[in-house]
């Protein structure tokens, strides 16, 4: 793993495939760290062809922290929301979108195709809306478009999502915080192992705990809110909108409602799949993207990248 500095910001990534192969940049979701897409779903991509870039988004896992900002206040937060002010936030989901605009040159790319997994989907739009000339195409898993008046997560998932992760700092705690997730958000229908959450979360812990790191990402969306619903007709790249029908989180409508807010843009629902990416589900995830982006025209790279 490499670090670039980014706007006076450390962001940590990694590259697989090929030198030459079709550059495609995965960003994910909120407070996640990289090292949580499935190897199954790298592998797969790298094998058609492509140079999978993952990173650590700003405040999480290796990436720098603003840890000087302290917790988030999300009750604070709230409160500013139905009073109608702008949240107070140390950045915002356009902040982030910078971020991986900036990595992108950094690695000496003109264009790239983008995937962003849930909130991370959230940047990936933003991404495309302000650095138009920087992405060749997309793929939003289990995002939405945040505009108001779509259906809200289940109750059981909204908690889950307003709690701080992993308070105490420990280890256990990490392991707890993972079982309790899947639990809540996790697909029913194809449920991880408790040893599979076990490893991942202790793969997260251990490579780089951030207490608050989870709840300053929620309030960059918080602070963001629906700012890019109205642009999103301005996208006018290919779009392919990957959706769990059992998603607690993220309810189908919201996906459905991203296709129509952008022109042309494709929606695949996957029956049984929650807000996870379960292994049952890669193979199918992974044929539809490779369908999709070889579809479109060939990135080009500029010439100090071969």
């Amino acid at each position: 793993m490499t670090t670039a500095i980014i706007g006076g910001i450390a962001i940590e990534y990694q590259c697989y495939g090929d030198d030459d192969g079709k550059p495609l940049l995965l960003i994910q979701g909120m407070g996640t760290q990289m090292v949580m897409w499935p190897e199954a779903m790298i592998e797969g991509l790298v094998d058609q062809g492509f140079r999978v870039i993952a990173f650590d988004s700003r405040d999480c896992g290796l990436s720098q922290k603003f840890d000087d900002w302290g917790p988030a206040d999300l009750g604070a937060a709230f409160d500013q929301i139905k009073r109608g002010e702008p949240v107070t936030a140390p950045y915002d989901l356009g902040d982030m979108a910078a971020d991986a605009a900036g990595l992108i040159d950094a690695l000496g790319y003109q264009r790239v195709h983008v995937a962003g997994l849930s909130n991370g989907g959230a940047i990936a739009q933003i991404l495309a809306i302000r650095f138009p000339q920087k992405v060749e195409s997309l793929t939003l898993i289990m995002a939405t478009s945040g505009r108001r008046g779509l259906p809200k997560p289940s109750p059981a998932a909204a908690m889950w999502l307003a709690q701080p992760r992993n308070p105490e700092g420990s280890r256990q705690g990490a392991i707890d915080d993972a079982l309790a997730t899947a639990d809540v958000i996790g697909s029913k229908v194809f449920p991880a192992s408790e040893e599979t959450l076990r490893t991942l979360a202790v793969a997260q812990f251990e490579r780089n705990y951030c207490a608050h790191g989870f709840g300053r990402h929620f309030l960059a969306s918080l602070s963001s809110g629906d700012s890019r619903v109205e642009q999103l007709q301005s996208i006018a790249i290919p779009t392919l909108v990957i959706q769990g029908q059992d998603d607690p989180l993220v309810p189908e409508a919201c996906a459905k409602d991203l296709c129509e807010s952008i022109e042309g843009a494709e929606l695949l629902l996957i029956k049984g799949m929650a807000h996870d990416l379960p292994a049952e589900c890669l193979e199918t995830i992974v044929r539809a993207m490779s369908i999709h982006l070889t579809q479109v025209a060939e990135p080009q790279a500029l010439a100090d990248n071969n």
